[in-house]
């Protein structure tokens, strides 16, 4: 092994959210160094794969903060109005963003179009030193950063930072490593993901959420006309229904939905995803912190995934900017204890959000309660704002990226 290779920051995980870090980060007076496993591009990439993301308001900010948001526009699809339903109750809850004032709630973009825009913007940084394909282990924590040994082709070398930044996904194994114990809770459901035309006029930037005995439907406008699905089916139903041909998904596929829009046609690629709730039980330890899903996986429900990852990068990065100008450490028990306290609030309510949807949906005996709920909460405007600014990622204290500043 060669001598050791010093960093400020080095992040590990360079798939959707630990990119975003590695641009936000490469603007400060600092070393990095981002370690991925799997080229951008590659087929078993899997953060940038064939899903597609609902960003939030916020995280269209933060993207426009970060110089990146021209780059993803003209890729994406805007939200401007939420319908959600249940099959066979009545009640149903709209949420516009005209009647809010706001415009668009948010977008529809492909995994694939952001992480492009991501890649080059990293290839062009000078401050970001790229580490892949590689996987980092043993972390060796010490007073003044960590160490860890990053495997590659070319062999085995050490480097070290003042703080490691972990964003290596839901199954982390760096988040072991350091001592941090997460649980893992299966939602007995596989997500099958992909896109379908309609027969029926467009529906207005309309993202449609529906809820069925047998699990949760949503159909997310897209480009040219399609819609993006996620089905989420028991894990043997989903198996079936991955078999099936054309013709008999799209009538399963529509079962599900209804006719709002039409018969569904053109089926494109499908894929499957089990689904599941991890929580990490803390998001720090010495000179290091969880960032994206190695600190909270969720359920695709409410689209909040990467919306919630990408404030913890907001945030991070900022309390890491006001460190450095500060002539601080990055990586300081301040700094991090200062992260933790003002994420823990958001990703809190937004796990029990996310989670408590399923678990009420998913309780038939509340049928009648749920269609009269929905019913009532259509007709309360306050409660239509709330759950908007929840949506949109703005609510409780911003980030100056979140806020329109720049970092």
């Amino acid at each position: 092994m060669s001598a050791v290779e010093d960093f400020d920051v080095v992040i590990c995980g360079g798939g959707m959210v630990g990119a975003s870090l590695a641009v936000a980060l490469a603007g400060l007076p600092l070393r990095i160094a981002l370690v991925e496993a799997v080229p951008f591009g590659s087929a078993g990439q899997p953060s940038f794969d064939e899903r597609t993301i609902a960003l939030s308001r916020s995280s269209q900010r933060i993207l426009a903060g970060l110089g990146l948001w021209e780059g993803v526009a003209a890729q994406a699809c805007a939200i401007r109005t939420i319908h959600v339903s249940e099959r066979g109750r009545f009640g149903t809850a709209v949420i516009s963003g005209d009647e809010q004032g706001i415009g668009d709630l948010g977008h529809v973009v492909a995994s694939r179009a952001l992480g492009a825009v991501l890649w080059e913007r990293i290839a062009r940084c000078p401050a970001v030193t790229l580490f892949c394909p590689a996987t980092a282990a043993a972390p060796a924590t010490g007073p003044d950063g960590v160490t860890l040994e990053v495997a590659a082709q070319g062999g085995t070398r050490a480097i070290r930072a003042r703080l490691l930044v972990v964003a290596d996904g839901a199954r982390s194994a760096l988040r072991g490593a350091l001592g941090i114990d997460a649980s893992e809770r299966s939602y007995g459901q596989v997500a099958i993901v992909g896109n379908v035309g309609a027969t029926g006029a467009p529906a207005a930037h309309t993202a449609w959420e529906r809820f069925t005995a047998e699990g949760p439907v949503a159909l997310l406008p897209f480009l040219d006309g399609r819609y993006v699905f996620v089905l989420a089916r028991r894990p043997a139903a989903a198996e079936a229904a991955m078999a099936l041909e054309e013709s008999a998904f799209l009538a399963l596929l529509q079962e599900a939905f209804g006719g709002r829009l039409g018969r569904l046609e053109r089926l494109g690629r499908r894929s499957a995803y089990p689904l599941s709730l991890v929580r990490a039980g803390r998001v720090t330890a010495p000179r290091a912190v969880l960032v994206g899903n190695a600190a909270h996986g969720l359920h695709p429900v409410a689209g909040q995934g990467y919306n919630l990852g990408l404030r913890d990068v907001a945030t991070l990065a900022e309390v890491v900017a006001d460190a450095v100008r500060a002539g601080g450490d990055p990586g300081a028990p301040a700094v991090l204890e200062r992260y933790a306290a003002w994420r823990r609030p958001d990703q809190r309510s937004v796990v029990a959000f996310t989670d408590g949807l399923i678990r009420l949906f998913d309780l038939p005996v509340a049928g009648p309660a749920r269609g009269l709920g929905l019913a009532l909460f259509d007709m309360v405007p306050g409660a239509k704002r709330a759950l908007a600014r929840r949506t949109m990622g703005l609510g409780g204290t911003l980030t100056r990226l979140a806020r329109g500043l720049p970092l």
